[in-house]
């Protein structure tokens, strides 16, 4: 994941898009969204020390966070500078306007180029787990196939989300039989202790909370492993490749 350092030497992730409201920036795979007790990197603490040195700005800086990647994910995110930005753009995630998609490399070839996977996840609090379970929550996700690579038995897939629940994609296609490469939770064993999992938000489109403008972000497909697979797979435009 490419960073761009600032002039006190932090490394800060690469920022897509930034005005008085807004901050849009790529979240390396291992850092967290937000702070918790692990010690680990996470967007919003870098991004509010990057604000505070740019804008020389004194005490605490806001930063709102709207929505989440797990620590494993990279990908794009949007953080708001404003309580009025925050509020707006969260009503947005709550009512699905904000449209988040992914690219995933999986085990396998799923026999249909697109397809919908439905079912219901359960997550246990305490372990952190999510499993498909009667008693869950119903969830929804949409997959389009974009190329096969035939020597590693592997797909690149482009996946849009009906529903956020925790771990979804991942469970939803370990549980389909296509687990994501490189997955240490819910991933094959030979995967185990290999890399990070090989998942990537790349688009991400929503209003501006107070232009009413609609903007769109997306990103060039990682290039380290498994991703460098599929390196010129064109994501917008793809066919299927045998």
């Amino acid at each position: 994941m490419s960073m761009a350092g600032d002039t006190s030497g932090r490394e800060i992730p690469t920022i897509l898009y930034e005005d008085n409201h807004l901050l849009v920036a790529i979240k390396p795979a291992g850092w967290l969204s937000q702070a918790d007790s692990s010690q680990s990197p996470d967007m919003l603490t870098e991004l509010k020390a990057y604000l505070k040195q740019k804008y020389n700005k004194p005490g605490e800086v806001f930063l709102g966070l709207v929505h989440r990647l797990d620590q494993p994910v990279s990908g794009i995110m949007v953080f708001a500078r404003t309580s009025k930005a925050a509020s707006r753009l969260s009503e947005q995630v709550r009512e699905h306007r904000l449209e988040r998609r992914y690219l995933a490399v999986i085990h396998s070839r799923p026999e249909a180029e697109s397809g919908d996977i439905h079912v219901n996840l359960l997550k246990d609090k305490k372990t952190n787990i999510t499993r498909v379970d009667p008693a869950g929550l119903a969830s929804t996700l949409h997959y389009r196939l974009l190329a096969f690579d035939a020597a590693s038995e592997t797909s690149l897939v482009e996946i849009q989300l009906g529903t956020g629940r925790s771990h979804q994609i991942r469970v939803s296609f370990a549980y389909a039989g296509w687990p994501l490469v490189f997955d240490q939770k819910y991933g094959l064993p030979r995967d185990r202790g290999r890399g990070d999992v090989a998942l990537f938000a790349w688009k991400l489109a929503f209003e501006h909370p107070t232009k009413r403008e609609r903007l769109e972000f997306a990103a060039l497909l990682p290039k380290q492993a498994p991703f460098d697979r599929f390196a010129g797979v064109d994501i917008a435009l793809a066919n299927v490749i045998s």
